[in-house]
Protein backbone atom coordinates (compact mmCIF):
# COMPACT_ATOMS: atom_id res chain seq x y z
CA UNK A 1 0.00 0.00 0.00
CA UNK A 2 1.11 3.54 -0.76
CA UNK A 3 1.02 5.90 2.22
CA UNK A 4 -0.31 9.40 1.59
CA UNK A 5 -0.04 12.41 3.88
CA UNK A 6 -3.16 14.42 4.63
CA UNK A 7 -3.00 17.81 6.37
CA UNK A 8 -6.04 19.25 8.11
CA UNK A 9 -6.23 22.98 8.87
CA UNK A 10 -8.91 23.85 11.43
CA UNK A 11 -9.68 27.52 11.97
CA UNK A 12 -12.04 27.02 14.90
CA UNK A 13 -11.57 29.34 17.87
CA UNK A 14 -13.39 27.46 20.61
CA UNK A 15 -12.69 24.13 22.28
CA UNK A 16 -14.62 22.00 21.49
CA UNK A 17 -15.25 23.44 18.06
CA UNK A 18 -17.84 22.60 15.40
CA UNK A 19 -15.18 23.56 12.84
CA UNK A 20 -12.82 20.91 14.22
CA UNK A 21 -15.73 18.44 14.35
CA UNK A 22 -16.42 18.98 10.65
CA UNK A 23 -12.71 18.65 9.90
CA UNK A 24 -12.62 15.34 11.77
CA UNK A 25 -15.64 14.03 9.85
CA UNK A 26 -14.11 15.03 6.53
CA UNK A 27 -10.80 13.47 7.52
CA UNK A 28 -12.34 10.13 8.56
CA UNK A 29 -14.31 9.94 5.32
CA UNK A 30 -11.26 10.78 3.21
CA UNK A 31 -9.08 8.21 4.99
CA UNK A 32 -11.78 5.58 4.37
CA UNK A 33 -12.03 6.57 0.69
CA UNK A 34 -8.25 6.37 0.26
CA UNK A 35 -8.16 2.98 1.96
CA UNK A 36 -10.80 1.73 -0.49
CA UNK A 37 -8.41 2.82 -3.26
CA UNK A 38 -5.50 0.89 -1.72
CA UNK A 39 -3.85 3.87 -0.03
CA UNK A 40 -2.82 4.22 3.61
CA UNK A 41 -2.94 7.71 5.12
CA UNK A 42 -0.96 9.67 7.67
CA UNK A 43 -2.98 12.57 9.09
CA UNK A 44 -1.56 15.75 10.65
CA UNK A 45 -3.93 18.35 12.15
CA UNK A 46 -3.02 22.04 12.43
CA UNK A 47 -5.19 23.88 14.97
CA UNK A 48 -4.81 27.55 14.07
CA UNK A 49 -6.01 28.75 17.50
CA UNK A 50 -2.69 27.42 18.85
CA UNK A 51 -0.76 29.66 16.44
CA UNK A 52 -2.70 32.93 16.71
CA UNK A 53 0.17 34.83 18.37
CA UNK A 54 2.76 33.12 16.14
CA UNK A 55 0.87 34.28 13.06
CA UNK A 56 0.63 37.87 14.32
CA UNK A 57 4.37 37.90 14.99
CA UNK A 58 5.03 36.48 11.51
CA UNK A 59 2.99 39.25 9.90
CA UNK A 60 4.99 42.03 11.55
CA UNK A 61 8.46 40.43 11.47
CA UNK A 62 8.31 38.37 8.29
CA UNK A 63 9.63 35.31 10.11
CA UNK A 64 7.91 32.21 11.45
CA UNK A 65 8.99 30.71 14.77
CA UNK A 66 9.68 27.00 15.03
CA UNK A 67 6.13 26.01 15.99
CA UNK A 68 4.58 27.91 13.10
CA UNK A 69 7.28 26.70 10.68
CA UNK A 70 6.44 23.11 11.60
CA UNK A 71 2.74 23.79 10.92
CA UNK A 72 3.53 25.42 7.58
CA UNK A 73 5.78 22.54 6.53
CA UNK A 74 3.06 20.07 7.49
CA UNK A 75 0.55 21.79 5.21
CA UNK A 76 2.83 22.53 2.27
CA UNK A 77 4.38 19.06 2.27
CA UNK A 78 1.12 17.11 2.32
CA UNK A 79 -0.35 15.11 -0.57
CA UNK A 80 -3.76 16.58 0.18
CA UNK A 81 -5.31 19.28 2.36
CA UNK A 82 -8.60 19.66 4.21
CA UNK A 83 -9.18 23.30 5.13
CA UNK A 84 -12.09 24.23 7.41
CA UNK A 85 -13.01 27.69 8.67
CA UNK A 86 -15.79 29.23 10.71
CA UNK A 87 -17.71 31.89 8.79
CA UNK A 88 -17.70 35.38 10.31
CA UNK A 89 -19.52 38.28 8.61
CA UNK A 90 -20.12 36.20 5.44
CA UNK A 91 -16.44 35.28 4.93
CA UNK A 92 -13.59 33.17 6.34
CA UNK A 93 -12.16 34.05 9.73
CA UNK A 94 -9.22 36.44 9.98
CA UNK A 95 -7.10 33.74 11.64
CA UNK A 96 -7.75 31.32 8.77
CA UNK A 97 -6.85 33.94 6.16
CA UNK A 98 -3.71 34.98 8.04
CA UNK A 99 -2.33 31.44 7.97
CA UNK A 100 -2.62 31.25 4.20
CA UNK A 101 -1.26 34.81 3.88
CA UNK A 102 2.07 33.75 5.43
CA UNK A 103 2.64 30.81 3.07
CA UNK A 104 5.02 31.22 0.14
CA UNK A 105 3.03 32.18 -2.94
CA UNK A 106 3.69 28.88 -4.76
CA UNK A 107 3.47 26.62 -1.71
CA UNK A 108 0.11 25.05 -2.59
CA UNK A 109 0.34 24.96 -6.38
CA UNK A 110 -1.36 21.77 -7.59
CA UNK A 111 -2.26 20.58 -4.08
CA UNK A 112 -5.69 18.88 -3.86
CA UNK A 113 -7.86 20.71 -1.32
CA UNK A 114 -11.23 19.94 0.24
CA UNK A 115 -12.97 23.05 1.57
CA UNK A 116 -15.28 23.13 4.58
CA UNK A 117 -16.98 25.79 6.68
CA UNK A 118 -19.26 26.10 9.68
CA UNK A 119 -21.66 28.75 10.94
CA UNK A 120 -24.75 29.15 13.08
CA UNK A 121 -27.11 29.45 10.14
CA UNK A 122 -27.29 28.22 6.54
CA UNK A 123 -27.50 31.85 5.41
CA UNK A 124 -23.67 31.81 5.37
CA UNK A 125 -23.31 28.75 3.12
CA UNK A 126 -22.45 30.68 -0.05
CA UNK A 127 -19.34 32.08 1.65
CA UNK A 128 -17.56 28.89 0.59
CA UNK A 129 -18.04 29.81 -3.06
CA UNK A 130 -17.66 33.58 -3.01
CA UNK A 131 -14.83 33.82 -0.45
CA UNK A 132 -13.08 30.56 0.43
CA UNK A 133 -12.83 28.92 -3.00
CA UNK A 134 -11.43 32.09 -4.68
CA UNK A 135 -8.67 32.20 -2.04
CA UNK A 136 -7.44 28.73 -3.01
CA UNK A 137 -7.91 29.45 -6.71
CA UNK A 138 -5.55 32.39 -6.25
CA UNK A 139 -3.07 30.05 -4.55
CA UNK A 140 -3.41 27.70 -7.56
CA UNK A 141 -4.47 24.76 -5.45
CA UNK A 142 -6.86 22.20 -6.95
CA UNK A 143 -10.13 22.39 -5.03
CA UNK A 144 -12.59 19.50 -5.20
CA UNK A 145 -16.00 20.34 -6.71
CA UNK A 146 -17.97 19.67 -3.52
CA UNK A 147 -17.40 22.13 -0.67
CA UNK A 148 -19.01 21.17 2.64
CA UNK A 149 -20.90 23.66 4.79
CA UNK A 150 -22.40 22.74 8.16
CA UNK A 151 -24.84 24.91 10.09
CA UNK A 152 -25.83 24.28 13.69
CA UNK A 153 -28.94 22.30 12.71
CA UNK A 154 -26.87 19.93 10.55
CA UNK A 155 -25.48 18.27 13.70
CA UNK A 156 -28.92 17.23 14.94
CA UNK A 157 -29.40 14.05 12.89
CA UNK A 158 -28.89 10.38 13.74
CA UNK A 159 -25.34 9.75 14.91
CA UNK A 160 -24.89 13.49 15.50
CA UNK A 161 -25.00 14.50 11.82
CA UNK A 162 -27.80 15.25 9.35
CA UNK A 163 -28.19 12.73 6.51
CA UNK A 164 -27.74 15.41 3.84
CA UNK A 165 -24.54 16.65 5.51
CA UNK A 166 -23.25 13.07 5.77
CA UNK A 167 -23.87 12.65 2.04
CA UNK A 168 -21.95 15.84 1.23
CA UNK A 169 -19.07 14.74 3.43
CA UNK A 170 -18.81 11.35 1.70
CA UNK A 171 -19.04 12.89 -1.77
CA UNK A 172 -16.38 15.52 -1.08
CA UNK A 173 -14.10 12.94 0.58
CA UNK A 174 -14.34 10.69 -2.46
CA UNK A 175 -13.45 13.59 -4.74
CA UNK A 176 -10.39 14.43 -2.63
CA UNK A 177 -9.33 10.78 -2.48
CA UNK A 178 -9.54 10.56 -6.29
CA UNK A 179 -7.21 13.55 -6.65
CA UNK A 180 -4.76 12.46 -3.97
CA UNK A 181 -4.51 8.83 -5.16
CA UNK A 182 -3.91 9.98 -8.72
CA UNK A 183 -1.15 12.41 -7.76
CA UNK A 184 2.44 11.17 -8.07
CA UNK A 185 4.70 11.82 -5.11
CA UNK A 186 6.95 13.91 -7.38
CA UNK A 187 4.10 16.40 -7.76
CA UNK A 188 4.76 17.76 -4.30
CA UNK A 189 6.68 21.07 -4.22
CA UNK A 190 10.45 20.69 -3.95
CA UNK A 191 12.49 23.20 -1.96
CA UNK A 192 15.30 24.29 -4.33
CA UNK A 193 17.50 25.13 -1.32
CA UNK A 194 16.96 21.86 0.56
CA UNK A 195 20.01 20.14 -0.95
CA UNK A 196 22.25 22.78 -2.52
CA UNK A 197 25.04 21.58 -4.81
CA UNK A 198 26.98 24.81 -4.35
CA UNK A 199 28.26 25.85 -0.92
CA UNK A 200 27.37 29.21 0.57
CA UNK A 201 31.06 30.19 0.52
CA UNK A 202 31.26 29.49 -3.25
CA UNK A 203 28.11 31.55 -3.83
CA UNK A 204 29.73 34.49 -2.01
CA UNK A 205 32.79 34.14 -4.24
CA UNK A 206 30.56 34.27 -7.31
CA UNK A 207 31.03 30.61 -8.30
Amino acid sequence: MTTRTLAVVSGGLSNPSSTRLLGDRLTAATVASLKARGEDTTVEVVELRSHARDLADNLVTGFANQALRTAVDTVTGADGLIAVTPIFSASYSGLFKTFFDVLEKDALVGTPVLLGATAGTARHSLALEHAVRPLFTYLRAVTVPTAVFAATEDWAGAGGVDRALAGRIDRAAGELADLVSGRPASARPVDPFADPTTSFEDLLRGH
